[in-house]
C-alpha cells in the first residue's frame, strides 16, 4: 500500500496512490509505504529517483548500520514502533529515509517510511495533524513528530499496566489466593512484564534516533529543542518502567508465597494424619502379635475393646492439635 501525505492550508492530508500518473499529481512531505509491492517500489525509483535497499525491514541488521548518512545526503534511519496488543504485543521495525537535496522535492525534503504492518503511532499522527493546522510543515517535523507520538503511545501504554496491575495487587493481596487464581495471576504478571520490557526496549531505540538526528546538524533551533523534549520525556519513562519492573517482582514473590502456604497447608494435613494414626496402629500390631496374652477367645469384648482403644488414641492426638491451632 502506499499513501503520500501534502500539506494544504498546514493540514496534513493523505492520498492512496494506484499508479505511478496518480504519484505524479502531488508534492508530498511524506510517502509511506505499507508492504509494498515490487511496482510501488518502482515507482519510487523512477518518480524520485530512490532505491528503497532490500534490507529496509531485516530484523537481524547490525545495530551499528541502523543509522546512517549517505554521500548524497539521504539519512537513513531504522527505529522499532511498538504494537500494544493485549494478545500479541510486539515491535515493528520501520525503515526511514530522509531525503532533503532532491531539487525536484524544494526545501521540504520529503520522508519516506518502509513497514511490514499498520503503526499506531502513524494513524495517531494523522489523526493529529487533520485536526491541528500548523503542526507539521516539513518533512524533518514529520519524522520527530513521529517519535514524539510514540513516546506519548508508551506513555499512554505505561498508564494501562498501571491500571492492570492493580487489580492483579489486589487480587494477590487479598489473602484469599486459590492455586487456580494464582496460576492466572502469574500468567497476568508474566504478560505485564513482557509488555513493560517492550516498552523500556522501544524507548531505548527512539532515544537513539532522536539523538541521531540532533547529531546529524539538520535541525533548526525550534526542531533542535523539541528534539530535547522528547528525549526529557523518554528519561521520565525510564523512572516508571524501572518502578513497574519492581512492582511485578514483588507481585511475583507474593505470588508464589501464597503459593507455597498452600502447598504447606496440604503437607501440615498429611503430617498431623500420620501423628495421629500413628498410636492406633501401635496398639494394633501389639494387640495382633501377642495371641497368647490377650484374651481373644476367652473375652467378648476383645475386640470392641481394642478397636474402641485405638480410636481414643486418634481422637486425642487431633484434640490436642485442635486446641493449639495446628489444624486451622
Amino acid at each position: 500500500m502506499l499513501n503520500i501525505f501534502t500539506l494544504a492550508n498546514g493540514r496534513l492530508f493523505q492520498e492512496e496512490i494506484e499508479s505511478l500518473e496518480e504519484l505524479s499529481k502531488f508534492q508530498p512531505i511524506w510517502v509511506d509505504l505499507e508492504s509494498p509491492t515490487p511496482e510501488e517500489k518502482r515507482w519510487i525509483k523512477q518518480y524520485y529517483g530512490l532505491s528503497i535497499p532490500e534490507d529496509a525491514m531485516d530484523e537481524d541488521i547490525e545495530e551499528s548500520a541502523r543509522f546512517y548518512e549517505e554521500d548524497n545526503g539521504e539519512l537513513h534511519i531504522r527505529s522499532d514502533f511498538l504494537i500494544a496488543d493485549a494478545d500479541e504485543p510486539r515491535t515493528v521495525r520501520v525503515a526511514f529515509i530522509l531525503n532533503l537535496v532532491n531539487d525536484d522535492l524544494k526545501s521540504k525534503g520529503v520522508l519516506f517510511s518502509i513497514h511490514d504492518e499498520d503503526v499506531p503511532v502513524f494513524r495517531l499522527l494523522r489523526m493529529r495533524a487533520r485536526r491541528a493546522p500548523g503542526l507539521i510543515e516539513d518533512a524533518k517535523e514529520v519524522l520527530l513528530k513521529l517519535f514524539d507520538a510514540d513516546a506519548e503511545y508508551s506513555a499512554d501504554t505505561l498508564e494501562g499496566v498501571y491500571v492492570k496491575l492493580e487489580k492483579v495487587s489486589a487480587q494477590v493481596l487479598s489473602g484469599d489466593l486459590s492455586d487456580a487464581l494464582a496460576s492466572e495471576v502469574l500468567g497476568s504478571i508474566a504478560r505485564h512484564e513482557d509488555l513493560n520490557g517492550r516498552i523500556r526496549r522501544n524507548m531505548m531505540d527512539t532515544r537513539r534516533a532522536v539523538s541521531f538526528m540532533m547529531r546529524s546538524k539538520m535541525l533548526n533551533a525550534e526542531q533542535f529543542e523539541e528534539a530535547r523534549q522528547i528525549l526529557r520525556d523518554i528519561d521520565s519513562l525510564d523512572s516508571h518502567t524501572a518502578f513497574l519492573f519492581d512492582k511485578i517482582n514483588f507481585l511475583m514473590d507474593a505470588t508464589v508465597g501464597f503459593i507455597n502456604i498452600n502447598q504447606n497447608k496440604i503437607i501440615k494435613i498429611f503430617s498431623v494424619a500420620s501423628v495421629a494414626l500413628l498410636p492406633p496402629t501401635l496398639i494394633a500390631s501389639v494387640y495382633g502379635m501377642n495371641f497368647k496374652f490377650f484374651p481373644e477367645l476367652e473375652w467378648t469384648f476383645g475386640y470392641p475393646y481394642a478397636i474402641s482403644l485405638m480410636l481414643a488414641s486418634a481422637l486425642v492426638p487431633m484434640y490436642y492439635f485442635r486446641r493449639r491451632g495446628w489444624l486451622k
